[in-house]
């Protein structure tokens, strides 16, 4: 079995697009990852990129994905230390690469620059690898 990390906005798409998830592999993510998505729909909806009702199926769906979400004093201190290394302002980036540190194989984001942050820290894998065992 395969562990990916996967940040807001790679769970946002996996939902939009329907993209269905090997059951050999399990998706990992610090707790704020759906606090995260959803401020990034309410954007997208007071924007006019997609509708309230597409926001609501879109929050269902992830809600309903299947998600190990972290949040411990282990990996709430990995993201300080590493936030902290590299001059970060806040911890929310480096909280997806701590959970990955600790409890992934690899972090999955279709974020640039969540992945150039990744970069020298976590290994990065392709989205595509969400669909194949």
């Amino acid at each position: 079995m395969a562990r990916y990390a996967i940040d807001a906005r790679t769970l946002l798409y996996i939902v939009a697009n329907d993209i269905e998830i090997d059951p050999d592999h399990q998706l990992v993510a610090p707790n704020l990852i759906r606090s995260q998505a959803l401020t990034l729909l309410l954007a997208d909806v007071r924007s006019g990129n997609i509708t309230e009702q597409v926001a609501l199926q879109h929050h269902e769906r992830f809600t309903a994905l299947k998600m190990r979400l972290l949040g411990d004093r282990v990996s709430r201190r990995t993201a300080w230390k590493i936030a902290l290394a590299h001059g970060w302002d806040t911890t929310f980036d480096a909280e997806y690469l701590a959970v990955c540190q600790l409890q992934a194989d690899a972090l999955i984001t279709i974020d640039p620059t969540l992945a150039a942050k990744a970069e020298g820290t976590v290994s990065l894998a392709p989205l595509e690898m969400l669909s194949s065992s």
